[in-house]
């Protein structure tokens, strides 16, 4: 039985090896589109937050004149005065055309009220909806508030005051997180892209031994050869597991290289994702290969052409990676009710991988048996299906 099994299996892969487009997809595509975007994304947004913050602040005042001292403690904030547009009506205008980020405006009668004692009315003008400009503007509006404070306190000691009864409580927030913890918030999604990548390594055999068979007419020739149904669908299946494999390692690895081109380090993050967590994410994921592998081809077998199991199968691509996207919305913690859960008890534990924290092995043994089981029961209803005769219709 396990010659014949053998038999189909290296058949279905040596066909797709020689399929250079799909092989191309499969494991080129899918496993270094996904480390490359991410790379550029994070990168992009790292380095635009963190240049933000370091360069200074171009901000156009309206009545600057009347505030010289917040003026200069703005300049001592990194904020360049910047000449202003002519009204305030012109400001708005110029900030929702883009051209300007935030304006502040000081009424005329701003030191008559700090003199007094009264608040005095600042306004920060910015467009909430563009988040380049709303972030600069923020920016600003920390920097006035910090002032607003300095001023506070320098009134309470002018009349005497201590200024400590403005402060009933000393709150100390204390970080127990660990730099690979802190990695965790923005790696979480990594799962996401290996099962992703998993799929589309063996969407494109499992579309081929199944609709592709059909639609060319070489089902039914094989279906004649002294092999039974189980044997033919289990040696398919089985190629397919291989070449999903083969997607996963080459997806963990190449996020191994990418992410030493993340600059975490500059926001206290450190990727706890070398080579022996690569190893432990591949045997933590490889169950999910044979429930993957069996999906798709039950989907396909029911299809009758390449273009529609495409279609489907697009879709059925979803289906494991909603339960990641949810719960990683959610913040939903480890927990051995999840381990049942296929995909989802994946992620989980790469999660707790990444955060360089103790991995459960009642946790994993969940896991692997649950996600073997349900991988086992798909394949078994693909055998099934394939005994039917009106397989060929």
């Amino acid at each position: 039985m396990f010659r014949l099994i053998r038999t189909v299996f290296a058949k279905e892969v040596l066909d797709h090896f020689r399929d250079r487009r799909a092989l191309m997809s499969a494991l080129i595509m899918g496993p270094l589109f996904g480390p490359i975007l991410f790379t550029v994304v994070i990168n992009l947004s790292v380095s635009r937050a963190l240049d933000d913050e370091a360069k200074p602040l171009e901000l156009p005042v309206i009545g600057a004149e009347f505030a010289p001292n917040l003026m200069r403690y703005l300049e001592s904030e990194n904020i360049v005065i910047q000449a202003p547009p002519e009204s305030r009506a012109a400001a708005i205008d110029a900030i929702k055309r883009g051209e300007l980020d935030a304006v502040l405006v000081i009424s005329n009668d701003y030191g008559d009220q700090i003199a007094a004692g009264t608040p005095a009315r600042i306004e920060v003008i910015a467009d909430k909806s563009d988040e380049q400009a709303y972030r600069q503007a923020r920016r600003a509006a920390d920097a006035l508030g910090a002032y607003s404070q300095e001023v506070a306190v320098m009134r309470l000691i002018a009349r005497g005051v201590n200024t400590s009864i403005m402060r009933p409580l000393n709150v100390d927030l204390i970080d127990v997180s660990t730099p690979s913890g802190r990695s965790a918030m923005l790696l979480g999604m990594l799962s996401y892209f290996f099962i992703f990548a998993m799929l589309m390594g063996g969407m494109s055999l499992a579309i081929d031994a199944t609709a592709g068979e059909r639609e060319r007419g070489s089902l039914e020739p094989l279906l004649s050869l002294p092999v039974s149904r189980d044997q033919l669908i289990l040696g398919k299946i089985t190629a397919a597991c291989l070449f999903m494999l083969l997607s996963l390692f080459l997806s963990l690895s190449a996020f191994s290289v990418a992410l030493n081109f993340l600059p975490l380090e500059r926001l206290g993050m450190t990727p706890n994702f070398g080579p022996s967590v690569v190893v432990t994410a591949f045997f933590v994921m490889a169950p999910f290969v044979l429930l993957g592998a069996s999906l798709m081809t039950l989907v396909a077998s029911f299809t009758k052409s390449f273009k529609e199991a495409q279609t489907w199968l697009s879709i059925v691509l979803l289906a494991p990676t909603m339960p990641i996207l949810i719960v990683s919305l959610l913040n939903v913690r480890t927990a051995t009710n999840l381990m049942f859960v296929p995909s989802l008890s994946q992620h989980l534990l790469l999660v707790d991988l990444l955060k360089n924290e103790p991995v459960v092995p009642l946790h994993v043994a969940i896991s692997v048996c649950s996600t073997l089981t349900i991988g086992v029961i798909v394949a078994w209803l693909c055998a099934r299906l394939y005994r039917r005769e009106g397989l060929l219709g």
